[in-house]
């Protein structure tokens, strides 16, 4: 890669109108020896030379990844095993590269809990297809228990996404949801208190509802704040729309979703 025209991300701020707590601190690269005086993404973005050096070693690490994979297929190919093997390649997580002036992981925000999915087989029917639908990491075991032919355990929480597979255009999942605890960093006056953030996605949404977290009780406390992002007028979640009156009846209507699948009121 030539390391000068690798592009920079281009919204390299916090989301507009969004709690001062909600970005993280960039906990894991600051452990390096050479993070010291680096701005946090609250103050402003990094140094130009400094997220090109960043961004080329991602770049080398995924082409290397990418190579493994080859690798992998080429053997299960040689040994005439695809014809009964499922593949499944997924990310934990996603990675900001600079945008919201973060590096790294660790929020409830798209790009971070966004994962890349790839799955093939030879009983998949829409190869080489791509699908909007909203699926979530849960769903991939009870997907690789019907694609072999084994029976789903009725406790787990995800659905099968099998059919698209086969249709991947159809309409599946109303909503995916996430939620992070952020630790003890960001302003002054939350830097001694946890918070949990609870977010759903809907296929134009995503919401975020943050409260103070009780790590020894396990249990909510005091609501902190919210954030809305309408993914299609904003697909990088630069405006917080929670604050707005406009917002009211999609904000009742997502809390909903949350307070109902993490058992809010319970």
């Amino acid at each position: 890669y030539n390391r000068d025209s690798i592009p920079l991300a281009d919204n390299q701020y916090p989301p507009k109108g969004s709690p001062g707590f909600a970005v993280h601190g960039d906990q894991e690269l600051r452990n390096y020896d050479d993070s010291h005086g680096l701005p946090k993404p609250a103050e402003q973005p990094w140094d130009i030379n400094r997220q090109r050096e960043l961004k080329h070693g991602y770049y080398a690490s995924v082409s290397y990844t990418d190579a493994q994979i080859g690798r992998l297929m080429d053997e299960l190919k040689r040994l005439d095993l695809l014809k009964n093997t499922i593949v499944v390649l997924w990310g934990d997580h996603g990675w900001k590269l600079g945008e919201h002036n973060g590096w790294g992981k660790m929020t409830n925000y798209d790009i971070d809990a966004r994962v890349p999915m790839i799955v093939g087989g030879a009983k998949i029917k829409a190869k080489g297809q791509k699908s909007n639908a909203l699926t979530e990491l849960v769903d991939i075991y009870p997907t690789l228990c019907e694609l072999a032919g084994l029976p789903i355990p009725p406790h787990l929480q995800g659905k099968s996404f099998v059919p698209l597979l086969d249709k991947p255009e159809q309409q599946w999942k109303p909503a995916a949801y996430s939620q992070y605890l952020l630790g003890r960093f960001g302003p002054k006056e939350y830097r001694d208190k946890e918070r949990m953030g609870y977010s759903v996605r809907t296929d134009q949404y995503r919401y975020i509802r943050w409260y103070l977290w009780d790590r020894t009780t396990k249990t909510k406390g005091e609501f902190l704040g919210h954030e809305l992002f309408d993914h299609f007028a904003d697909p990088q979640e630069n405006t917080n729309l929670a604050n707005e009156p406009q917002a009211s009846k999609e904000i009742d209507e997502l809390t909903a979703l949350i307070d109902k699948q993490f058992k809010l009121n319970n």
